[in-house]
């Protein structure tokens, strides 16, 4: 099916896909750069792109705490980068979702850390959805919760608040309320047109309804920090949602109207929004997810 074709190309990357093999770990250098507070954000280096999504980090007396932690190889050099910017240990790790590209280093974060997650992504996570096999028992979240939760460490409230049929079934957005930091998880491709996983309990009329809800709770000058592309703001945030909404919007015109994916593609709907097909998820490809959920 074409969705699973698209999870493919989200959780491997696309030079080492093109070679049917895994990318070369040990070339992949990761970096932790000052967000705002006491949050920093860890991603690839320069030149080193590949590595899964993007990581959010509270360091502060009390100890780490971890949002996300990428492919599985990538675990000790996360450690690593951590240690660069805290001595102290991780003592949590919170998923914003079940993809393997942010749940990863679960198994081997857990030997230290308590891991947290939305209680879907628990199950997924223990059943194998969308991966060719279940993860390890040792990758499975600890604590779950239904709606929300609150982690107080380093003099601040960190709020997790699960957005439901978005990007996934089990996706939350994580709130440093002190820091005025956002870490988005994948309810924001900075840049990109989203994956939506709706063999994962996504949606795209969720996704684009979680998006508006959540920049309605961001303060103006928050930062905020996307599942996938460079550090962000709420302004830019703020033209991946009004791209959201547009396209959406004239696809789904297009359906009403009587007309197929496959001649709205040729009609080159979306040309206006092509710079936004750069990434995993081509234009085409948008407008395919568009069509097959709409269909529902």
């Amino acid at each position: 099916m074409r969705t699973s074709i698209v999870v493919v190309a989200l959780l491997v990357p696309l030079a080492a896909r093109a070679q049917n093999k895994e990318p070369d770990w040990s070339k992949i250098e990761l970096t932790a750069v000052k967000v705002a507070g006491n949050i920093y954000e860890i991603d690839s280096a320069p030149g080193s792109k590949g590595s899964g999504g993007n990581i959010g980090v509270s360091v502060g007396p009390d100890g780490v705490v971890l949002i996300d932690d990428k492919f599985a190889p990538l675990a000790p050099k996360i450690e690593a980068a951590v240690k660069k910017i805290s001595d102290k240990p991780v003592r949590f790790v919170i998923n914003t979702h079940f993809h393997r590209d942010h749940t990863g280093g679960n198994a081997y974060l857990a030997k230290d850390a308590t891991v947290i997650a939305q209680e879907n992504t628990r199950k997924r996570l223990m059943e194998g959805s969308g991966e060719k096999e279940p993860a390890p028992p040792a990758a499975w979240p600890i604590i779950t919760f239904e709606d929300k939760l609150t982690v107080h460490l380093n003099g601040e409230d960190i709020r997790a608040i699960h957005f439901p049929s978005g990007h996934t079934d089990t996706d939350v957005v994580v709130f440093f309320t002190k820091s005025n930091v956002v870490h988005m998880g994948d309810h924001f491709f900075n840049g990109n047109y989203p994956f939506i996983d709706l063999e994962g309990g996504g949606s795209v009329r969720g996704y684009v309804a979680n998006v508006e809800k959540v920049v309605s709770l961001i303060p103006a000058d928050a930062k905020v920090i996307p599942g996938h592309g460079p550090l962000s703001n709420v302004t830019e945030l703020k033209a991946f949602l009004a791209m959201l909404k547009e396209t959406t919007g004239i696809v789904e015109a297009g359906l009403k109207a009587g007309k197929t994916a496959d001649q709205l593609k040729k009609d080159k709907v979306l040309a206006k929004y092509e710079q936004w097909g750069k990434g995993f998820i081509k234009t085409d490809d948008w407008i395919d997810v568009i069509a097959k959920d709409f269909k529902h």
